[in-house]
């Protein structure tokens, strides 16, 4: 047996490989997607807050209310509770 023979006999192993398994799969249908959660969240006053510093820009940084926003939102990210601080 030649090598071109074998070449050939192993391209149309695998081109029937391929074939079978592509019926295989077609034989299960896919599973249904689930449905996502949607990611609308009701907004908190601390959305509102940080909305606000975002609007000053780099004087939100000297502002004592928008570091308790920052504080609080990250505590809230971060699933810290205020009474283990």
């Amino acid at each position: 047996m030649s090598a071109r023979l074998g070449f050939r006999l192993a391209a149309a192993g695998f081109a029937l490989l391929a074939i079978l398994v592509a019926a295989l799969q077609a034989r299960h249908p896919a599973p249904p997607a689930p449905n996502p959660r949607p990611a609308v969240q009701t907004a908190t006053p601390v959305d509102a807050r940080l909305a606000r510093c975002q609007a000053l820009g780099a004087a939100g940084a000297q502002d004592p209310d928008c570091l308790r926003a920052w504080d609080a939102a990250r505590n809230r990210f971060l699933g810290k509770s205020e009474a283990g601080r």
